[in-house]
């Protein structure tokens, strides 16, 4: 039996200058397309610039804000599983990252999450358990192994990562293929209900 491959979306959400989360990201994503269980989308929240103000309950946005609320929406709804990259800014996650969260719902709704942390000695795991509660709010399920990454500021200039982190990346994508296929298949034989 061929299973469809499962559509994944490495989100990096950091949009800092200078940051090390798109170098993060992109070694994350190249460890997923190198299997053949799953196809990657890899989204850059520097690219879809949402307002931090919201309107209100029922009110739509405006036109120009509307159009990349959309363009994110189609991406986000695609994708069977996320993975999502951050950084651990004063004991948690950055504010452009939430702000994507807060931006969807429907989105994010009955689909697994894999989390890639990074910072100093912590290895940005605060970040990564703020994280857990705000995606089980939103109706997602983050998965138990994770990628995290202490002090890696030099790293990934050459592309590569820190010792022990491809095998970390595996064990995450292992889980993250195991539940958004089972996730995917649950969504097809009945709805999930917000």
């Amino acid at each position: 039996m061929t299973t469809q491959p499962l559509s994944l979306a490495v989100i990096i959400g950091s949009a800092r200058g200078g940051r090390l989360g798109d170098k993060v990201g992109h070694w994350f994503a190249r460890q997923a397309q190198a299997r053949d269980d799953m196809t990657v989308d890899v989204i850059d929240v520097v690219d879809h610039p949402l307002p931090l103000a919201m309107p209100a309950m029922g009110e739509e946005p405006a036109e120009h804000v509307r159009s990349v609320k959309d363009q994110l929406s189609a991406r986000l709804h695609s994708a069977d599983a996320f993975v999502v990259v951050t950084p651990e800014y004063n004991h948690s996650f950055p504010a452009s990252l939430k702000n994507v969260i807060d931006w969807h719902l429907q989105e994010w709704a009955a689909k697994p999450v894999g989390l890639v942390s990074y910072g100093g000695m912590g290895g940005g795991l605060r970040a990564a358990e703020h994280l857990r509660q705000v995606f089980a709010e939103v109706h997602a399920m983050t998965v138990r192994e994770m990628v995290s990454l202490h002090n890696p500021w030099g790293a990934f200039s050459d592309g590569d990562a820190p010792e022990g982190a491809d095998a970390a990346a595996k064990k995450l994508l292992d889980q993250v293929a195991w539940w958004g296929k089972a996730l995917r298949t649950a969504r097809d034989e009945q709805p999930y209900a917000l």
